[in-house]
């Protein structure tokens, strides 16, 4: 089992334990950390109304500067909507990350849900251009991190002779990570996703559906065997008793997850609770 810390945010007021959790994290070995990409957070029906909820630090410039304090820890995101930027401007950024931290980039990949930030930075489409646009940019993504020079005609992105040079360390590219619920977004984290996380906010009944879904996906693509399903805690209240995770823990091996993702907070308490769980529950599952 492989451990990413969850439920860091990247509001601007936290950013002193995020730090701070973040390279104790990679002192006690954590494989990994997730933060939100978000420049204005939506209120996710009411669940998100904190006063500062637009004031946040830009996530790929904060995991830049993160990896270059830390040595060990993969860094990444849960998930950076791909329709917000230009795509191809997001394939450089990542692999310069990636090379810059000798390969400890982790590429989350979603459509994005916040109208407020795509309103005032992008361009907000219905679901289904939502979808169409990433499943389009990512696949020029794939292309420019793996093909010499790109010349790409598609309904929203074009490119002509455009080279990303260097690639990734990574081979192919760096590990995509899908978190996600609706259908489409499920069927392309089959096709194209290494890490998979199904969110539970529908009911375990419906997360396992739409796994099963992530499966028949990949099968079509023979390529059942390369998905890793994450569970645990992307937001929400933070466990405080280390106790309660073992039984979270022991359920996700047994339905063979490779990644779990616990969430701590970011308050006085956490930095103990983060090295009590790396000397009392890791080592049960590593």
């Amino acid at each position: 089992m492989k451990f990413f810390l969850g439920g860091l945010g990247n509001w601007d007021a936290d950013y002193k334990h995020i730090k701070q959790i973040i390279l104790e994290a990679d002192k006690l070995g954590f494989d990994g950390a997730l933060m939100p990409d978000h420049y204005m957070w939506g209120t996710m029906d009411g669940r998100i109304n904190r006063p500062d909820r637009f004031v946040t630090f830009e996530t790929w410039m904060t995991i830049s500067y993160l990896l270059a304090k830390t040595e060990q820890i993969k860094l990444g995101t849960l998930v950076t909507p791909i329709p917000f930027r230009p795509p191809a401007m997001m394939a450089k950024m990542v692999a310069t990350i990636d090379n810059l931290s000798n390969g400890r980039v982790i590429f989350g990949v979603g459509a994005g849900w916040a109208q407020e930030e795509f309103d005032g930075f992008s361009v907000w489409d219905s679901n289904k251009v939502r979808v169409d646009k990433t499943k389009e940019g990512l696949e020029l993504m794939l292309k420019l991190w793996t093909e010499d020079e790109v010349s790409f005609e598609g309904a929203y992105y074009t490119a002509k002779n455009a080279v990303v040079e260097p690639k990734p360390v990574q081979k192919p590219y760096p590990p995509l990570l899908f978190g996600g619920v609706g259908n489409r977004m499920l069927n392309l984290a089959g096709r194209y996703g290494d890490i998979v996380f199904v969110p539970t906010w529908g009911g375990l009944e419906k997360a396992a559906e739409g796994r099963q879904r992530v499966l028949d996906s990949a099968r079509k693509y023979n390529r059942a065997d390369k998905i890793g399903f994450m569970s645990g805690t992307m937001m929400g209240p933070p466990v405080t008793e280390i106790n309660s995770f073992m039984k979270a823990i022991e359920a996700a091996q047994e339905n063979g997850d490779k990644y779990f993702l616990p969430s701590f907070g970011r308050d006085e308490n956490t930095m103990n609770l983060l090295r009590q769980f790396s000397k009392e529950v890791m080592p049960s599952f590593m």
